[in-house]
């Protein structure tokens, strides 16, 4: 339970400090024959701050059960 709520703590403020995630596509454009012809595309993924802050809080409740249960 301790290491689910670090992992959780650890996303939480990574989803508030970068706030999306940008990843890149190949798409191809152009498909004739012998010829090809490809596009590389980025596209971001916007984390609302309320998904960092629901994580940090459910990691830090995970954190607080952990170590009560282990006492």
């Amino acid at each position: 339970m301790v290491t689910l709520g670090i992992i959780a703590l650890v996303f939480g403020l990574a989803a508030l400090a970068y706030q999306g995630i940008t990843y890149r596509s190949h798409d191809t454009v152009l498909d004739v024959g012998s010829l090809h012809a490809t596009a590389v595309r980025e596209h971001f993924i916007s984390l609302s701050p309320i998904v960092g802050v629901v994580a940090i809080v459910g990691g830090v409740g995970l954190l607080v059960a952990g170590i009560r249960k282990k006492a």
